[in-house]
């Protein structure tokens, strides 16, 4: 007869693996490319820089998007403003057009330059999604009128400049920091939307 002996410092180990099932997870981002031409068409400078997009925002999408019934109620036009840098301490995903106490909206007051020429935020053309990935199809321009330094662009859905009404999309910053412009400097700024 025979005797297995275990020692105490043996271990057995078992492990039982099941088919794992998938998760697909859709997150909204964005990024915004910046060129800023002075007076004579010479590039000063360029950044491409990642935005915030807002639960206000996220919202307005599902609730667009998922809705039950008139599905046509979707937001047909967007458009872009600038953020100053003046007394801007911080974006949070939590900003609304009506409360977005950490930064200010450029040409909002005196206080916030710069200030563009046009009377109305930019309005945004955009080209059919593909891939997973929808772009403006030009660049929203802005023509600086007033010097100041600008911090980053925001998307919202409502023209008017200094607006506290409407969704506020999202909102980003430049990358390598604040931007300064003068008169006669023109803005181009392009938006891609992914998920």
């Amino acid at each position: 007869m025979s005797i297995e002996k275990i020692n105490p410092g043996d271990s057995t180990s078992l492990t039982v693996t099941r088919g794992a099932g998938s998760v697909e997870a859709v997150d909204m981002h964005g990024v915004y490319t910046a060129y800023c031409y002075d007076a004579t068409g010479k590039v000063k400078w360029a950044d491409e820089f990642p935005n915030a997009v807002t639960t206000v925002g996220k919202n307005l999408l599902l609730d667009t998007h998922f809705k039950t019934s008139n599905v046509t109620s979707a937001t047909t036009t967007w458009y872009m403003g600038l953020i100053a840098a003046n007394g801007y301490s911080a974006i949070s995903t939590g900003d609304t057009m009506s409360s977005h106490a950490g930064w200010k909206e450029s040409g909002e007051n005196n206080a916030s330059a710069p200030g563009y020429s046009q009377t109305t935020r930019r309005q945004i053309t955009m080209a059919a999604a593909s891939s997973g990935s929808k772009a403006t199809s030009n660049a929203v321009v802005f023509s600086i009128g007033i010097a100041g330094t600008v911090k980053g662009a925001f998307i919202v859905n409502q023209s008017t400049k200094a607006g506290s009404t409407g969704t506020l999309y999202s909102a980003g910053l430049f990358t390598v920091g604040d931007k300064v412009v003068t008169s006669g400097d023109t803005l181009n700024i392009t938006y891609t939307a992914s998920a």
